[in-house]
């Protein structure tokens, strides 16, 4: 598990000590705060509580839809000469949500 995946208060092990994550990338031990790397794998001493997602997400389908409705809008708006320049920026985006 990663230090991202734990909330905060919850305790976890790295190389061997117990912390509490008080930060983002924080953890208090024995011997003080410590910074926690993001790649670093941490046994969790808590179990794991079901991760929930956050509150203000969005469904990756209502996303989609909303980029389609504002790229056909961004049509009719975009000279014809810059159609193609629309569409390659179009296809990054949807590349990037994956």
């Amino acid at each position: 598990m990663k230090i991202h995946q734990l909330a905060l208060g919850a305790r976890f092990e790295y190389e061997g000590e117990e912390y509490v994550k008080t930060g983002p990338l924080l953890g208090s031990g024995k011997r003080g705060q410590r910074l926690i790397p993001r790649y670093a794998v941490l046994k969790p001493l808590d179990g794991v509580p079901p991760q929930e997602a956050p509150r203000d997400a969005v469904a990756k389908t209502d996303v989609v839809r909303a980029f389609e409705v504002f790229c056909e809008e961004c049509r009719e708006l975009v000279p014809e000469d810059r159609q193609a320049a629309l569409e390659a920026g179009r296809e990054r985006f949807l590349k990037a949500l994956g």
